[in-house]
C-alpha cells in the first residue's frame, strides 16, 4: 500500500487495525461513482443526475448505516470478491459527503433555474474536487472537517488548559 493511500484512508477518519489496498479501493468506490455520474450530468447538462447525487450523498451523510454507495459496494464488490464489508462512514467522510451533496444540489437547482454560468462554475468546482480525490488521493471535504475541528478545539479550550500537545 502506498503512503498516499494510507494518508487518504486516515484523512477520511478510518482507524482500522488492518489497512491494506482493499480498504483504500473500497473507500474509492463512492468518489468514482460520484465522478462518473458527475461526468454524465455535465455532458447532459440535466439537473436530474445532480439532484440524484445530492439525495444519495445527503442520505449517506445523515444515515451512515444506510449509505447507498457502501450498500452497493458491500453487496456486489465485497461479497463477490470476498473482501471485508465497509461499516458506517466515519465523521470526516460523512462531512465530505454532506458538502458534496450540497454542491450537487446547487448544480441541480442552477440547471433547473436555467442559470448556466452558475451551474458551470459549480460543475468546475465539483470536477476539481472529484479529481483531487480520485487522482490526488486528497479529500477537500475531510480536510476541511479536520481544519474546523482543530480550530474549534483551540477556540473552545479553556484558558490555561494545555492542549493535546502540551
Amino acid at each position: 500500500m502506498r503512503q498516499s493511500e494510507l494518508e487518504f484512508i486516515r484523512q477520511l477518519g478510518v482507524h482500522a487495525t488492518v489497512v491494506d489496498h482493499r480498504l483504500y479501493a473500497a473507500h474509492m468506490f463512492q468518489p468514482r461513482v460520484v465522478g462518473s455520474v458527475l461526468a454524465l450530468g455535465v455532458l447532459q447538462q440535466s439537473p436530474w443526475p445532480f439532484l440524484l447525487l445530492s439525495l444519495a450523498l445527503g442520505w449517506s451523510a445523515l444515515v451512515p448505516t444506510r449509505n447507498p454507495f457502501d450498500a452497493v459496494y458491500n453487496g456486489v464488490i465485497a461479497r463477490l470478491r470476498g473482501f471485508p464489508p465497509l461499516g458506517p462512514a466515519p465523521v470526516p467522510k460523512r462531512f465530505a459527503a454532506g458538502m458534496a451533496g450540497t454542491l450537487m444540489f446547487g448544480i441541480g437547482v442552477a440547471l433547473l433555474l436555467d442559470s448556466r454560468p452558475t451551474a458551470w462554475a459549480l460543475q468546475g468546482i465539483a470536477a476539481a474536487a472529484v479529481l483531487a480525490v480520485v487522482v490526488g488521493r486528497f479529500c477537500e471535504g475531510a480536510a476541511l472537517y479536520h481544519l474546523l475541528v482543530r480550530a474549534a478545539t483551540r477556540v473552545l479550550r479553556p484558558a490555561g488548559v494545555a492542549g493535546p500537545r502540551g
